[in-house]
């Protein structure tokens, strides 16, 4: 379950949303890239048969025993569907998405998972009815792949469910179902599936997942950072330049010719080139860090180019880029260790061991210290991460 509005994730059963038939909850077992990005992949009571239609049915409880959240219960659901919290579901390895036309263009495009809810005239509304589009792939009629992973949400009002048995139906014009963040909810869930034949080969059904655009990336943080470097950038151009305007004005009066030769302003710079820095070895560090984060980056985009690196494959990315990180720890230690002798430095082994350790213990520590924030609120990043 993830936000486009906020970083952190939680699991499924966060939410008392319905439980498996049994009443026992299966985590997948995790990848290292997987328990490092807070995926938690779990079963839920959804039942679905290979190319068999489902007509609209209960999900849990019965008829008359309709789901019942108290006040604080619904409270946290209103918040999550506030804050634009998406559920992702998956069908053989395959995660749902939601189909929307451009108004402009009309060609459909799709983003990840399925909306919690909805918020309409300070109203929070819950999706409880899901429309499951499966699509499938066959090649002789008896051998049968799954190749595609719609969902189609409504929000049905309690009053407007008529059951049959653990059947249901609801007329087109529905009211819808509001959340109660002040009081108790009563609601059902219901789901319904459908199957369609695709021409789309199992080698090819990851296409239409590459080819979406994320709706989860987070443009309002990345054009605020922009801005500031922009901002920054030009703050410093500008003392640059004023120095600079300065000190020629300066070289460029002969009312005294001896003053004239003499260094100084910018032209200084040039007898520090070649001295070592106060803190060679923390320089040296650093640019091992760099040349290690460097070659990490470039092997993996280059290895995910080649598509070694399969989307189905859970986390294979990012343990790919950990396991690659630890391995570039040989050229970057040498690196910093040669360029740390190079500046006259003596202590070339312990400068090796601060580019090791620097990087993850910012990373570590930075981590570390932001869980405490979360850890009462139990988020799903927070226990994976500590």
């Amino acid at each position: 379950m993830t936000s486009t509005l906020t970083q952190l994730p939680f699991e499924y059963y966060s939410l008392p949303l319905c439980p498996p038939a049994n009443g026992t909850i299966h985590y997948k077992p995790k990848n290292l890239g997987e328990i490092l990005r807070g995926d938690r992949i779990v079963n839920t009571p959804y039942e679905v048969q290979m190319a068999t239609p489902t007509n609209c049915r209960l999900l849990c409880n019965k008829p008359d025993t309709p789901v019942t959240w108290d006040g604080e219960q619904s409270g946290i659901v209103s918040e999550r569907i506030q804050h634009s919290y998406y559920i992702h579901l998956l069908v053989d390895n395959l995660p749902c998405a939601m189909r929307y036309e451009m108004l402009d263009t009309g060609k459909p495009q799709y983003e990840h998972g399925y909306r919690l809810g909805f918020v309409e005239d300070d109203n929070v509304y819950i999706n409880n009815h899901l429309r499951l589009i499966l699509k499938y792939h066959t090649e002789d009629g008896v051998h049968f792949r799954v190749v595609g992973f719609e969902v189609e949400t409504k929000s049905v009002s309690l009053s407007d469910l008529q059951f049959d048995g653990q059947t249901c139906k609801f007329p087109e014009k529905h009211k819808k179902q509001e959340v109660n963040s002040q009081g108790a909810t009563h609601l059902q869930f219901t789901y319904e599936v459908d199957w369609e034949e695709s021409k789309v080969r199992w080698a090819s059904r990851w296409d239409t997942y590459l080819a979406m655009s994320d709706v989860q990336i987070h443009w309002f943080s990345i054009i605020n950072s922009v801005i500031v470097v922009f901002f920054l950038s030009g703050i410093l151009t500008m003392i640059i330049v004023r120095t600079l305007r300065r000190d020629i004005a300066r070289y460029n009066k002969d009312d005294d010719l001896e003053e004239a030769l003499e260094e100084t302003g910018w032209k200084l710079v040039h007898g520090d080139v070649f001295r070592p820095p106060q803190y060679s070895k923390l320089f040296a560090a650093v640019i091992g860090t760099g040349i290690q984060i460097f070659c990490m980056s470039l092997i993996t985009i280059f290895f995910a180019m080649l598509g070694m690196l399969s989307p189905a494959s859970r986390g294979a990315l990012m343990t790919a880029a950990i396991f690659l990180y630890v391995f570039s720890g040989l050229i970057a230690g040498y690196l910093s260790a040669r360029l740390y002798r190079t500046l006259r430095g003596v202590q070339w082994k312990k400068a090796a061991f601060s580019t090791a350790t620097l990087y993850p213990a910012v990373v570590f520590g930075s981590c570390f210290f932001l869980n405490f924030f979360i850890w009462e609120i139990g988020r799903a990043s927070c226990r994976e991460r500590v």
